[in-house]
């Protein structure tokens, strides 16, 4: 059987993110555990800990990374960042690709828990494809206002081939 692929746009935005060896990394919505694989390759004695609300995404990120999870490198769980209440180290990132819910809804409470685990100098890195072009500003927008008001400093990267747009909230 055939390695799955890592998508052009993953591969971007996790080498943007410049994963040490050592971070504590939390990743929401981890679907089919292309951004867990690559993070993971990347870290030595760093972890992370994936989180996707449905549980074939769980499913398909054990299943590929299963390495990882047995080495002790990954965990996932099936679990909303709302609710996310397990003890999670104190993290150097946060990687989301694609997740709606920092532009989609008020989302003060999710913004308010990763500000509290991000460590200072940290980051949270938002991923979203941008090749529906006429919602990127709405994105952008409502993203960089939900981190900003959240208390981190925003700055947003747009690639264009790959194309995504990326909204960094440092701590």
């Amino acid at each position: 059987m055939r390695a799955p692929t890592i998508p052009a746009r993953i591969r971007w935005a996790v080498d943007l993110m410049d994963v040490g060896p050592a971070d504590n990394i939390l990743e929401i919505g981890c679907g089919p555990g292309a951004g867990a694989e690559l993070i993971c390759q990347r870290l030595e004695t760093g972890k992370l800990f994936a989180i996707d609300r449905s549980e074939s995404g769980v499913d398909r990120t054990k299943r590929r990374c299963r390495q990882y999870v047995e080495a002790g490198r990954l965990t996932v769980r099936q679990i909303d960042l709302a609710t996310l209440r397990v003890p999670v180290r104190r993290l150097h990132k946060v990687f989301a690709f694609n997740v709606n819910l920092f532009w989609v809804r008020a989302c003060a409470d999710e913004v308010a828990l990763l500000h509290e685990r991000v460590l200072p100098g940290g980051a949270v890195y938002l991923f979203y494809d941008a090749s529906r072009s006429d919602m990127v500003p709405n994105i952008v927008q409502k993203a960089s206002a939900a981190l900003t008001d959240g208390g981190f400093r925003v700055s947003v990267v747009d690639q264009k081939a790959p194309s995504v747009v990326g909204i960094i909230g440092k701590r």
